[in-house]
């Protein structure tokens, strides 16, 4: 694959999952803002949908694009810029899994609120502290590896 076109599509995915996350996190913290639970289910539901279908997606790409792309430039995966790369992806990993489900289980508490009429229920709440505190460990660490991919600083171990 032409290296250009390779550069741009993993460009356009590190932007996707810098893009989306926090774009969620706008719309989930704005929609509970509001207090209004028939609101905050069907952000909620959007929510979830966007992160499996962009984030997701771009969360497989980019280990697959980024490999290809430090192949065809003659990178070592060894590089040190590379390594702390993906030491921090799986660290936005390991917060970003544990927010899909919190996301999950907060839409489905909203709705079932929602249907009810009721107010949410103090899970939703103590999800929704949870799900705020794990944003910004991952949010953090993909604005470092976006860095790190522009900068390409000369890290020896």
């Amino acid at each position: 694959m032409d290296y250009f076109l390779l550069k741009f599509l993993h460009i356009i995915g590190a932007a996707v999952l810098l893009g989306t996350g926090a774009g969620i996190a706008f719309f989930m913290l704005a929609a509970h803002r509001t207090g209004n639970t028939a609101t905050i289910a069907a952000v909620a539901r959007i929510v979830v949908i966007a992160d499996f279908v962009f984030t997701a997606t771009a969360v497989v790409a980019q280990p697959i694009s980024g490999a290809a792309l430090a192949w065809q430039a003659g990178y070592s995966l060894l590089e040190g810029w590379i390594v702390v790369s993906l030491l921090l992806y799986v660290v936005t990993g390991a917060f970003w899994l544990p927010v899909v489900w919190m996301q999950i289980e907060m839409r489905d508490l909203a709705c079932a609120a929602a249907l009810r009429s009721e107010e949410l229920p103090s899970r939703y709440h103590a999800l929704f502290r949870l799900w705020f505190i794990f944003g910004f460990p991952a949010f953090g660490a993909v604005l470092t590896i976006l860095w790190l991919m522009i900068s390409r600083p000369a890290i020896v171990w």
